[in-house]
Parts: C-alpha cells; structure tokens; sequence
C-alpha cells in the first residue's frame, strides 16, 4: 500500500462498504471538500488501485444458490499446464474465483450453481474435461459464516 496516504485510505474504505457514496458524502465523512476527493478517486481509478466497481447480490434472493469450493489437482505441474487449465476456466461463468496455491493440490476454485443437478453437470461436462486434470474434490458451502469483499487497509 504504498503511496497511499491516511486519505486514500479512508476514501477507499468508504467505498468498499458503499460504492454508490456521492463524492460529496465521502468528502462530508473525512472532512474534505468534493474537488480533492474527487481527484484523488480518479488518480487511484488511473493507478488500478480501485480496479472496478461492481454490484453484490444476495444469493438468497436469486433462489440460495449452491456455492462449491473445489481443489483440483492437474496431471502435470508445469508452466504450460498451468497456463492451459487457467485459460480454460477463465471462460467458465460458473467460476467466481480460481486461485493456484501451494500444498497437496493446484488451484481453489470457488462455484456458483443452481443447484446439485446443475453443478453436477457442470462438474461432468466443463470443469472434469479440461485437458490436465487429474483430480477434483467438491466442498459444498451449508452456511455463509462471513462473507465480505472489504479488503482491510487502515
């Protein structure tokens, strides 16, 4: 976090809690005026400290949907495997995230489904048939203990 002073921030903390704060409202809780908020918003967009601003959905609103967390270990742990199982599941909408760890296998992946059939599927037909991989074990989420994208920078 370097280059980022006390401003940045809180700035940037205040967005994470609540993207859709006018410039003002944030100016009014860290007692500056909407001009340098406002440029110092833009100067960490122009540096991709803040990446992008999104919407969070309650997923119990859209019908509770399935959340799996998968260990997938590849056949071959080199650069070109890596590099061809990480632009194949790139693509996958299903996938929220996809992380390569260190330790007894290869990538973290974090799902959204429907529902069993429909994971199920998407096990069968995308996930199990990319070239490289040797191994999946499914973890189905039964509660949401926390859940939070605010990233802790004070």
């Amino acid at each position: 976090m370097e280059g980022l002073d006390k401003t940045d921030r809180r700035i940037l903390t205040l967005l994470q809690q609540n993207a859709r704060l006018t410039i003002q409202e944030i100016g009014q809780q860290i007692n500056l005026s909407k001009t340098p908020v406002h440029e110092r918003i833009k100067r960490l967009e122009r540096e991709g400290v803040i990446d992008r601003y999104v919407t969070i959905l309650d997923k119990k609103k859209l019908g509770n949907l399935l959340i799996v967390f998968c260990q997938v270990t590849l056949d071959r742990q080199t650069r070109d495997a890596f590099a061809d199982f990480e632009t194949a599941v790139r693509v996958l909408p299903d996938v929220l995230e996809c992380n390569r760890v260190s330790g007894t296998f290869d990538y973290l992946i974090k799902i959204v489904s429907r529902d069993m059939e429909t994971y199920n599927y998407f096990y069968q037909e995308q996930l199990s048939v990319i070239p490289g991989t040797l191994h999946i074990s499914s973890f189905f989420v039964m509660a949401d203990v926390k859940n939070s994208t605010v990233i802790p920078i004070e």
